[in-house]
């Protein structure tokens, strides 16, 4: 394992000399390197496809969802079938294993490998065919399963298994662990919904599998006829049994169903290339009732007998994953998620609310609106993340995920879990199908220690007897892995896991498909993913307060489950703009988290703080904070990677960028002096509107060359407030109080390059019947570089602005900019976690509406009565949400939301050269077809000085802030009805 200790500026790494396949040999190291140059070469003349075996595709291939890591010679995104059997020859003769990998979610280690890993979700993503009439659709392996939704749902069809990962999961990681989901109740497993399977075994034969023995491979029907006796008898019946192989759908009298007995066979049988899937009809209106109880026992001994009602799902959770602050649900410790359809909203009504009455419950609601049905899904869904934190922060993991028991038995199993919980020390939530007898949790296992680890094993084994004893399965969705198959003979007896031996041998007697993997298993307590980790805290410039100030733990946060993969942004959400944009796993939250692991972990990426490859993924990271709220399990990629920066460039020359954009405040407090000469401002914009000068300006200062350069307004925000309040008269004059003071920041964009905003926003506060007063000058939250990585600058800043503020802290501050308040909400406390006082400044930060809403709650708005569009600053919604905000708009009239995702500016972002293709593909997904969409007469809101920069740049519009917009409905004080004020 590989020791790391932190030093400013520097991670230095020693040892780790493991040269087996697979395990991180590097170039030099004999004979590991060799073999990877020598297949490599051969795999990129006979691949048609991408070959990659740097570090980059490595490090973000060594972990899946689970607790395990095996580091991989390299990775293959095939083209099609030809590429696959090419692999499989070229792996086969140099004897090396391959490894299918979907969406990298699976959560007992069965994706990941240490030889070859097959990528399918690059090029053999496509739906090829969907036929209606027949409810069947033949789809790729790297088919996301939403896409496949979307293609069925405009004929009433859906594919019917559904796991909490939709937007993300493959097809063809589903067959490979028969997943299964919320809706299995109605529409069963994944190996319940397949027709037909196109495969490649580990010798290269091209099987079709379906019903009957005509694709079978040789050897197999002959095992089958031979132990009849014991297939018909060694399976437990339950309806989610997907532990070992299903070689009792081989049975005659099951119609010696192939194709369903290579589903949850975990890639160690052969890898898919093509699959028939049935398709369901989807319900025309579905209700959704939740149900409350007293506490998860009595919502376990309940959900069973929902069952013969008919209901799509009965999903089950307890109140220790519902985020504080949750108001969607009704009262009780647990509920039971209860969904039902109908030909109509009223008749799926009806059904929810029978079951309501029948049931005995604390209270409960039936929703039938989709956006109150996706409010209450999104907290169920969200718990596969949330789960992996206690209430107290604790970390928890995998490992018992989704045992399974008859859900007649599922209550009693439960008060079983909890006591040998109890017994061992351990703490978990238990959540999930619950009418499926299917539970998920996370337990707070100690997996860095010996100690920790050994208690793992032994709650391992003594919660297989549990399970067993219940008549359940090891596995009921995810999978053995290599979590539980270690312990399968205590479920299956020795017998039966011999005969899975010879099952595996007849497909792939060369062991070359996921060795390691349900037969012959690696220990369940081999290959953690936590061993590889420093053991001391790095030395790091943030607090990390969630974390315990260590670094390590907070990268060890991203679990794996993907959600920033969502090809697509989901309402408001944010997370994560730049791998929308391309589609590449290096450019997503958990890509990114992985590369920080590895880098940690020294073995595949060996540079420490000083890696490109680190740099290279984290510069597409736009720091929009989106994955702070929208990623289940709190990452902060934003955050980690100024960490990062700083570490990086500590005692080097930086981008020209970090200089130009990260100095912004500087400079342009610089300039402040000579705004007020007489056309000092006109001449600087002329001047910048010279293509010759404007290009040697973009070029020195790292500026992506089609951008435009800001201009500077005539004068100051706080050189008007200075004049204005000279002025006989200056100011309002009718406060109610004197002591009634509005404190306003003076951001640097707002002051130097939007004063518009500041006049305005003053102009609002005077009318709640507020004095607006500034702070001192030269202050700053230090945004600019704390997003460039200048973390010893920041301080700096910040520790001056703290100085300059003491005197006038205890009320509220009121933010204009989104990103600025943020910066002072967050990175404030998390850099200066040894000063109290930026505690104190942080909580004292409001937006406008939030500040109006608080300190003049009386006061009323204009009305405008006008629809809005625009976009939500991701800063506000990651950091300081908006619902002050929509209720502000709400009682001025303006209707409509704002959407979600990131303007792609993003502060410097957007203006970095080479960025400019992103930060324009970010803006395309959401806030440019919403504004293109809007009427004439649509108020185009943007509180972000990016999100206007971009709106202007690219679709020549101008979006204003709130204040602006109320302040320009007020008019002057004599133009306006008398209204509230405080």
């Amino acid at each position: 394992m590989a020791d790391l200790e932190g030093v400013p500026g520097e991670l230095r790494v020693d040892g780790g000399d493991d040269r087996r396949v697979g395990r991180g040999a590097e170039p030099g190291d004999a004979p590991g390197a060799d073999l990877r140059t020598q297949l490599r070469s051969r795999l990129r003349a006979a691949v048609g496809g991408d070959v990659d075996f740097g570090v980059t595709a490595r490090a973000l291939t060594t972990m899946d969802a689970s607790n395990y890591r095996r580091v991989p010679l390299g990775v293959v995104a095939p083209r099609d079938a030809d590429d696959v059997a090419a692999v499989l020859a070229a792996c086969r003769e140099h004897g090396v294993p391959v490894v299918a990998r979907g969406g990298g979610t699976s959560i007992a280690g069965q994706a990941t490998g240490a030889g070859v890993v097959l990528d399918f979700t690059r090029h053999m993503n496509k739906i090829v065919s969907l036929e209606p009439e027949e409810r069947t659709a033949v789809v790729q392996p790297g088919v996301v399963l939403d896409r496949l939704q979307e293609a069925a749902a405009p004929h009433g069809l859906r594919f019917g298994p559904d796991p909490s990962t939709h937007s993300r999961c493959t097809l063809g990681g589903m067959i490979g662990n028969n997943s299964c989901g919320s809706h299995s109740v109605a529409w069963g497993t994944t190996a319940d919904n397949v027709g037909e399977l196109s495969v490649i075994s580990g010798r290269g034969e091209r099987l079709r599998l379906g019903r009957g023995w005509a694709g079978a491979p040789d050897g197999l029907r002959a095992l089958v006829d031979g132990e009849l006796a014991l297939l018909r008898t060694g399976f437990p019946e339950l309806p989610r049994r997907i532990s070992g192989y299903a070689l009792d759908a081989l049975l005659p009298e099951k119609g010696a169903d192939v194709a369903r007995a290579f589903c949850g066979s975990e890639g160690t049988l052969g890898v898919l290339t093509e699959a028939v899937v049935r398709l369901v009809e989807a319900p025309r209106a579905r209700a959704l009732a939740v149900l409350g109880y007293a506490d998860e026992g009595a919502a376990a001994d309940a959900a069973a007998g929902l069952l013969p009602f008919g209901p799509l799902t009965v999903e089950g959770m307890a109140a220790d994953l519902v985020p504080p602050g949750t108001a969607a649900l009704p009262k009780g410790g647990a509920w039971l998620f209860v969904e039902t359809g109908g030909g109509s909203e009223a008749e799926a009504r009806a059904r929810a609310e029978a079951i309501v009455r029948a049931a005995d419950v604390v209270d409960a609601v039936v929703v039938t609106d989709a956006a109150g049905q996706r409010t209450l899904w999104r907290i169920r869904e969200d718990a596969s993340g949330t789960a992996t934190r206690m209430p107290d922060g604790t970390e928890a993991w995998p490992g018992w995920e989704d045992c399974a028991v008859p859900p007649a038995r599922l209550g009693g199993y439960l008060r079983d879990f909890r006591g040998l919980l109890a017994q061992h020390g351990l703490r978990g939530t238990p959540y999930g199908h619950f009418g499926d007898g299917c539970i998920h949790v996370r337990i707070d296992f100690d997996l860095l220690t010996p100690e920790g680890i050994g208690r793992f094993r032994r709650f391992s084994e003594e919660l297989a007897d549990v399970v067993v004893a219940h008549g359940g399965s090891l596995s009921g969705e995810h999978g053995d892995g290599q979590a539980r198959a270690e312990l399968l003979p205590k479920m299956y007896g020795t017998e039966m896991v011999r005969l899975f031996e010879r099952v595996k041998g007849a497909w792939d007697p060369d062991d070359l498909l996921n060795p390691g993997m349900l037969v012959r298993p690696a220990r369940l307590d081999e290959n953690l993913r936590f061993a590889v980790l420093p053991r001391k805290p790095v030395d790091v410039a943030f607090g990390y307060p969630h974390d315990g100030g260590d670094f390590s733990a907070a990268v060890r946060r991203c679990v794996g489950v993907a959600k920033c993969r969502t090809e697509t942004a989901a309402g408001p959400a944010v997370m994560c703009p730049s791998f929308r944009a391309t589609g590449e796993e290096e450019h997503s939250t958990r890509g990114r988290a992985r590369l920080l692991h590895e880098m940690l972990a020294g073995e595949v990426v060996t540079d420490g703080w000083r890696s490109t490859e680190v740099r290279d993924a984290l510069d597409l990271c736009l720091s929009c904070k989106g994955c702070r709220s929208d990623c289940p399990v709190g990452v902060d990629m934003a955050t980690y990677k100024a960490e990062f920066l700083h570490h990086h460039y500590a005692g080097r020359r930086r981008p020209a960028a970090h200089y130009a954009m990260g100095w912004l405040p500087r400079w342009l407090r610089l300039a402040a002096p000579f705004a007020g000469a007489v056309n000092f401002a006109a001449a600087v914009n002329a001047a910048l509107r010279l293509r010759p000068l404007a290009a040697l300006a973009k070029r020195l200062g790292g500026i992506a060359p089609e951008r435009e350069l800001p201009r500077l307004p005539r004068e100051t925000f706080r050189r008007w407030f200075d004049r204005r309040a000279r002025r006989p008269g200056g100011g309002r004059t009718e406060i109610l109080s004197s002591n009634q003071v509005a404190v306003l920041w003076p951001d640097t964009f707002t002051d130097h390059l939007s004063p518009e905003v500041g006049k305005a926003a003053v102009k609002v506060l005077e009318d709640a019947g507020r004095r607006v007063v500034l702070p001192p000058s030269g202050v700053c939250c230090g945004l600019t570089y704390v997003s460039t990585g200048q973390l010893d600058r920041a301080r700096a800043v910040m520790r001056r602005t703290l100085d300059r503020m003491e005197p006038i802290m205890g009320g509220p501050l009121v933010v204009l900019e989104p990103s600025c308040a943020a910066a002072l909400r967050t990175d404030l406390p998390e850099l200066l976690h040894d000063d109290p006082r930026a505690r104190e400044l942080a909580d004292s930060v409001r937006t406008l509406a939030q500040y109006l809403e608080e300190q003049a709650p009386d006061w009323q708005p204009p009305r405008l009565d006008r629809p809005v569009a625009g976009q939500t600053h991701c800063h506000q919604h990651a950091v300081l949400g908006d619902a002050a905000e929509r209720r502000l708009r709400e009682k001025a009239g303006l209707t409509g939301d704002l959407s979600g995702g990131c303007c792609g500016l993003a502060g410097n972002f957007g203006f970095e050269k080479g960025h400019y293709e992103v930060s324009t593909a970010c803006a395309e997904e959401q806030l440019l077809p919403s504004v293109r969409a809007a009427s004439d007469d649509t108020v185009l809101l943007a509180d972000g000085f990016s999100c206007r920069t971009q709106l202007e740049q690219l679709a020549g519009r101008r979006g204003r802030h709130v204040a602006e917009v109320l302040a320009e409905a007020l008019g002057d004080p004599g133009d306006r009805p008398e209204r509230p004020r405080t």
